[in-house]
């Protein structure tokens, strides 16, 4: 997929002259966060042999009832962030108790939330936009001050460089005291230097990306900050914690992880808070680039996430797929948008090309379960 990711690339540039420049590929970095957010906490939910539908819709109600709560009723910017976040978990905690306790099936529950949580995005503001004007949380979205600047940026490169080589570390000792033979030298010093070019890299065309008037580069979007920050903290939940191997224990074999003493049921209902949270977080994000909340937010976002997920990896059958995974199949969705809007492709083109790319994935991850 990393290789897939950098022919489209390297196509559309050869297309467009423009599609490898600085500008473009930080654009791409701030919308892809949304879908990127979202899609970290799908893997999980996939993986487990369940799916959710309904998270576009849920990213609208919570979005434009946050931004209600401000712009029309006057609450303190955080107690309407926290009221989204509680609206979101409500709706998970109910979902979820739907699927793992009663046993409907979570695509027929979350095709009713899809539903039903678009009306709801529709009633709080009865339709109306509501403006959000908090400078602090309009930085979130991106824009010309939702950035780290290229001091700020360096530094967190190199803070997540040395945390990923001290990881590395780590779990070499780790694997020492437990009798093991560790991995292989060379190749862990391989990956480290990988990671590093990937995050200088990064950094660097960041940093080359300047808005006219501005001396400095933007560096780092704060939506891509988020979303890092996000998949390493799912990633390392997925891998290295109880939780995260009851998650794949259970996609594997259900049957087998309930007879094992699993806790099958509070994992799922555990799993849907999980997705509901990364909604509302997402649905903050998003709000804070649109500078207002919609009805709209999230339309036919939930195809996109779940398309993220497969093409990164997860399989559909459940039980294997990582949350790494989801950061190639959300920029290989949003690169290749980018570059049909890029070469002058009309709005029916692209849906009905980022259709089949769905539809691709879903023949990939078939063959490569036969």
């Amino acid at each position: 997929m990393a290789a897939v990711l950098v022919a489209i690339a390297i196509g559309f540039h050869g297309l467009t002259g423009s599609f490898l420049t600085a500008e473009n590929l930080y654009n791409i970095a701030q919308q892809t966060a949304v879908v990127g957010i979202v899609a970290s906490g799908m893997a999980l939910i996939i993986v487990a042999r369940q799916i959710d539908l309904s998270v576009g819709s849920l990213l609208g109600a919570v979005g434009v009832l946050m931004a209600w709560l401000q712009y029309t009723q006057g609450w303190p910017v955080v107690a309407a962030l926290l009221a989204g976040l509680g609206l979101a978990l409500a709706v998970g905690l109910f979902q979820g108790w739907l699927s793992a306790v009663v046993g409907i099936p979570s695509f027929v529950v979350t095709l009713g939330g899809l539903v039903s949580l678009r009306g709801v995005a529709f009633l709080v503001a009865d339709g109306k936009t509501q403006p959000v004007t908090e400078p602090w949380l309009l930085a979130l979205g991106g824009g010309l001050e939702g950035s780290l600047g290229e001091r700020g940026s360096w530094l967190l490169g190199v803070g997540l460089i040395l945390l990923l080589w001290g990881w590395q570390m780590l779990q070499r000792r780790a694997q020492a005291r437990a009798g093991a033979l560790p991995g292989n030298f060379t190749h862990d010093l391989l990956k480290a230097g990988l990671a590093a070019f990937a995050v200088f890299g990064t950094v660097a065309v960041f940093n080359a990306y300047r808005i006219e008037g501005q001396e400095q580069g933007q560096g780092l979007p704060l939506p891509l900050v988020i979303w890092v920050a996000v998949v390493l903290l799912l990633g390392f939940v997925a891998r290295h914690t109880r939780f995260g191997r009851y998650v794949y224990a259970i996609g594997g074999n259900p049957d087998a992880a309930r007879l094992a003493g699993i806790p099958v049921r509070r994992v799922m209902i555990q799993l849907n808070l999980l997705l509901a949270a990364l909604v509302a977080l997402a649905a903050v994000v998003a709000m804070a680039r649109l500078n207002a909340g919609t009805n709209s937010m999230g339309t036919g976002m939930e195809l996109t996430v779940i398309a993220a997920a497969v093409i990164g990896g997860v399989s559909l059958a459940g039980g294997s797929g990582s949350v790494g995974g989801t950061v190639l199949g959300a920029l290989i969705i949003q690169s290749i948008d980018s570059g049909l809007l890029l070469t002058d492709v009309s709005i029916g083109w692209r849906m009905v090309v980022l259709g089949q790319v769905l539809v691709a994935a879903v023949v990939f991850d078939r063959v490569v379960q036969k």
